[in-house]
């Protein structure tokens, strides 16, 4: 079996936030079928949670009892297969996406520059940035049971909305085949653009997930969350960004409590000062810790 298998691995190594316990299995396949060998060899009632980058994700203390699925090396191929099209496996990061569609001259595919995660974690959450969202773009996905089988569905059969994809337990996402437009005239100036409005506006210098909460219809978590005067709050070395208020940032030794505390801190202050029921966008997944 294709496949490195670690024991008690520490999640902080492979989330963004850099917080977490420990994985109780972790494993990262070399291709398709060292991860079906993986899924069967597993008592089906165990646990399976699959990873990319670790971004949007807070783990928490205790760590994770099943096994984690880490979808980088085995799953990193991008090809053309038409003008429009291009099929991409799921632990490709999202900014080499851009990049590569901007050197195969297709525009539309620019935002992921501003996406920190990979196309699967895209894929799961429906993620967006600078008013595009990543599944207005896709044909087709690739995914595989619990139980290792592997089937191709069509985009239209999945109920899709802002920031949420409905998908069965136990599915991951595997690739998908995305849609944008060809345009002989494409630069890079688009994603130096959004690259540089990124850096201004968000605190790159730290720990984070990205953006913590949705933003309500009509409205933006951030303005929501600056108004009732929370920038700058802390819990421990967990900060609310004083450069970006729907990020919460990992000041050096923050723990995934500290993070989950701030969260409920923000949700419900907002709730009590505005009346308005703040959703997280932010995956929290995880055993408490022993002194929580």
């Amino acid at each position: 079996m294709n496949a490195a298998i670690r024991e008690n691995v520490p999640m902080s190594e492979l989330t963004s936030w850099r917080v977490g316990g420990c994985a109780r299995r972790l494993v990262e396949p070399e291709d398709r079928s060292a991860l079906v060998g993986v899924l069967r060899s597993l008592d089906p009632s165990e646990p399976v949670i699959y990873v990319g980058l670790g971004s949007n994700l807070l783990v928490r203390d205790g760590g994770i009892r099943g096994t984690v699925v880490l979808l980088r090396k085995g799953f990193s191929k991008m090809v053309r297969l038409d003008d429009r099209t291009l099929r991409i496996e799921a632990g490709v990061a999202c900014a080499q996406m851009a990049r590569r569609a901007l050197q195969w001259k297709l525009s539309g595919a620019d935002f992921f520059a501003g996406i920190p995660g990979t196309l699967g974690g895209a894929l799961a959450m429906n993620a967006g940035a600078f008013g595009d969202e990543t599944w207005r773009h896709v044909k087709a996905i690739e995914w595989i049971s619990r139980s290792g089988d592997i089937e191709w569905v069509q985009a239209e059969k999945f109920t899709v909305s802002y920031r949420q994809v409905t998908v069965p337990p136990g599915q991951g996402f595997l690739s998908a085949d995305l849609v944008f437009e060809p345009d002989p005239a494409v630069t890079r100036k688009g994603i130096r653009e959004l690259l540089a409005r990124r850096a201004a506006t968000q605190p790159l210098e730290h720990p984070n997930s990205g953006s913590v909460f949705m933003n309500p219809p009509g409205d933006h978590a951030a303005r929501l969350i600056e108004s009732c005067g929370l920038k700058g709050w802390r819990i421990g070395d967990a900060e609310v960004s004083v450069k970006h208020a729907n990020f919460i940032v990992n000041r050096g030794q923050a723990r995934a409590r500290d993070i989950e505390a701030l969260i409920c801190h923000v949700h419900d202050t907002v709730q009590a000062k505005t009346g308005i029921d703040l959703t997280t966008e932010v995956r929290i997944i995880g055993e408490p810790g022993h002194d929580a």
